[in-house]
């Protein structure tokens, strides 16, 4: 008996295309349905009239809280003007700076985290919902008794010195005055 090597061929590709029709495998997707989910209970809907929008400008003055007076936050140190660290500022370490910090620029507050990971010439920095200038920060380093925090870009974001503690004050690169303290 002497098969071929194309009759073999055209036999199986016959027998594979024959069990190929015969399977029951999609059938059972056409029969089983899965049951309704029960609705979900619904609150009440009431309507209401809302009132006519104000027009620009015509807002009652009285009704707003009065601007406060004087500087926003007396208790942030300023730099000298040279940049120079303020006398008795002590020497700083990464490991010293390392943490979460609370920021407050101009009032604002948010926190910034500046963990020992290396980041270019630095250590990477992330601010946490974080007011300009400085909800750019990426990394920070610590030279002798200054803090500096950068942009993206290497620039510089703001100098900063210790104030004692757990705190740190400076100023923007732009001259806003900057706190930070162990959040």
């Amino acid at each position: 008996m002497d098969f071929s090597k194309t009759g073999l061929l055209a036999v199986s590709l016959a027998a594979l295309v024959a069990s190929g029709c015969s399977t029951s495998r999609f059938s059972s997707m056409d029969q089983e349905q899965p049951a309704p989910l029960q609705a979900a209970p619904s609150g009440k809907v009431t309507a209401n009239q809302l009132p006519p929008p104000a027009s620009p400008g015509t807002a009652d003055p009285s009704k707003f809280p009065t601007a406060p007076q004087g500087t926003l936050n007396p208790q942030v140190a300023s730099l000298p003007p040279d940049g120079t660290a303020p006398a008795g500022a002590p020497d700083l370490t990464a490991g010293s700076v390392a943490g979460v910090w609370k920021a407050s620029v101009s009032g604002q507050s948010c926190q910034v985290a500046t963990p020992q990971t290396k980041f270019g010439a630095g250590y990477r920095a992330g601010p946490l919902h974080c007011p300009a200038p400085i909800d750019g920060i990426k990394s920070w380093n610590v030279a002798g008794k200054q803090l500096t925090l950068y942009d993206e870009n290497g620039g510089t974001l703001a100098r900063l010195y210790s104030s004692g503690g757990e705190k740190f004050d400076g100023q923007t690169s732009n001259g806003l005055p900057i706190s930070l303290t162990r959040g």
